[in-house]
């Protein structure tokens, strides 16, 4: 299966520099003019309306910190500090908290073990645990805020706080042991840099609420799309993959097996899985494909390869039904953690 999309998809492995700029750029834009005009509204349903536009449009523009983590930066100039002015210092989550991480997640002998840091076995928990997983990402907008207005100049006076804030509260992970290095040469440059502006903003930020520059019915305004936009992640993640290994190192066709597509004629995922995320499994077996061509590399290898090959496999009809899939799962487990 690998030699085959490998050899099929070999043309469509340059990213489109113009699909890349118009998509993320237009996707900020539309989400911080609908936020903005949220928090100016004066009545429910137009707030309502618009935090729903917002909410969509910043987390497509969110979701290309993947493509970030994945693109060779050479091919796209300036895109990475680009994303970061525009989309990951206004929203709090600049690349390094991305870059660097998620690449652990497609090693083949980390995948799905204790040291994958987005990897946990969601199918064999209890009920309550997946509830809460789903629920403590509402308080992301809050935690990212905390993470850079407070604990990023406090770690400056003390070698263990920083050392705790590189550790567990620089990276977007799933796994709670995991605990992050300090990058090296370049990337720790890149970090510092992108750390410091991160906290000058979250800082302004506050200092313009509590002197009325921003409103507070706007802050929370945007804190709730805020939250709005991490729970949605986190609903996403939770049907990114089947969740049931216990940490056993997989091969390529277990890990595969255990990723999941949604692919069309369903049209929801185009919203809450944007950015290529809803060919999740197609990505982990071409992590190098950009965006834009996972879905004709999905008719492709569709067509050549049969039905009951293992590539069908991993395509799933929806969200619902993933949803459900893994709440029987967590029902019926008698291995609860």
């Amino acid at each position: 299966m690998l030699r085959t999309a490998a050899a099929l998809t070999h043309d469509l492995k340059r990213p489109r520099a113009i699909i890349y700029w118009v998509d993320m750029l237009a996707a900020a834009v539309i989400g911080y003019g609908a936020l903005m005009f949220a928090a100016s509204a004066r009545t429910t349903p137009v707030v309502i309306a618009a935090g729903i536009v917002s909410v969509l449009a910043l987390y497509r523009a969110l979701s290309f910190i993947h493509e970030v983590s994945h693109i060779k930066h050479a091919a796209l100039p300036g895109f990475r500090l680009i994303w970061n002015i525009v989309v990951g210092i206004p929203m709090l989550v600049p690349s390094f908290m991305y870059d660097g991480i998620h690449n652990l997640h497609h090693a083949k002998s980390r995948y799905g073990t204790k040291d994958d840091p987005e990897y946990l076995s969601l199918a064999l928990m209890m009920p309550s645990t997946l509830l809460l997983f789903i629920l403590v990402s509402a308080m992301a907008p809050v935690g990212v805020i905390l993470r850079f207005a407070v604990l990023t100049p406090l770690s400056l006076l003390s070698k263990r706080l920083r050392l705790v804030a590189i550790e567990r509260y620089s990276s977007l992970t799933i796994n709670p042991s995991f605990r992050r290095r300090m990058p090296t040469g370049d990337a720790r440059k890149l970090f510092m840099q992108l750390e410091a502006a991160a906290s000058v903003w979250a800082i302004m930020l506050l200092a313009m609420v509590a002197y009325g520059t921003i409103s507070l019915h706007g802050f929370i305004v945007g804190l709730i799309i805020g939250s709005s936009i991490a729970l949605l992640n986190q609903v996403r993640t939770l049907t990114a993959h089947l969740w049931e290994n216990e940490g056993e190192a997989m091969s390529l066709t277990a890990q595969y097996l255990d990723s999941v597509n949604v692919p069309p004629p369903t049209l929801l995922p185009m919203l809450w899985a944007p950015v290529g995320l809803r060919y999740h499994a197609l990505h982990h077996l071409l992590p190098s494909l950009p965006y834009h061509a996972l879905g004709e590399a999905h008719r492709r290898l569709t067509a050549a390869l049969g039905v009951g090959s293992s590539y069908h496999k991993a395509n799933h009809p929806g969200l619902f039904g993933l949803v459900s899939r893994i709440t029987r799962k967590t029902r019926n487990s008698d291995q609860p953690r």
